[in-house]
């Protein structure tokens, strides 16, 4: 056999794998991480999954946005399984930011099957954010 054909073969073997039903598909969420999201991968993200998602919308000038920083982290190693979180700097992603009307930071938004279905605005530490995140799990 031809290394052309050869590798001809293990080509749609692989694409035959991949394009079989129960073939795993690629994700962009790893589990107990916050994922950084940008106006170019916002919504290709959010479609990878059917977990809600926490989108904090911060800025690095933003003092209750790092003060908030920590605890995104903290909770999405605690959600693990259950729901996903995001950052988007508002001030590098301007087009997602006015999308979503984001006029006040740190602002945040959960969003489910890619729509946006709760939020709340500023340092609302994390009984805050576990109350905007819990009604939308399960």
């Amino acid at each position: 056999m031809s290394s052309d054909s050869e590798l001809e073969k293990i080509k749609q073997e692989m694409l035959k794998r991949m394009m079989s039903p129960g073939a795993p598909k690629p994700s962009f969420w790893r589990d107990g991480q916050v994922m950084t999201l940008s106006d170019a991968n916002f919504h290709t993200v959010l479609a990878q999954t059917d977990k809600p998602v926490l989108v904090d919308f911060w800025a690095e000038w933003c003092g209750p946005c790092k003060m908030m920083g920590p605890i995104v982290n903290q909770m999405a190693a605690e959600y693990t399984g259950k729901a996903h979180f995001a950052k988007l700097n508002t001030d590098q992603n301007r087009r997602i930011a006015t999308q979503y009307q984001v006029m006040s930071i740190p602002n945040f938004i959960v969003f489910k099957g890619g729509k946006p279905v709760g939020q709340t605005v500023g340092a609302v530490g994390k009984q805050g954010l576990a109350s905007l995140i819990s009604r939308h799990i399960g």
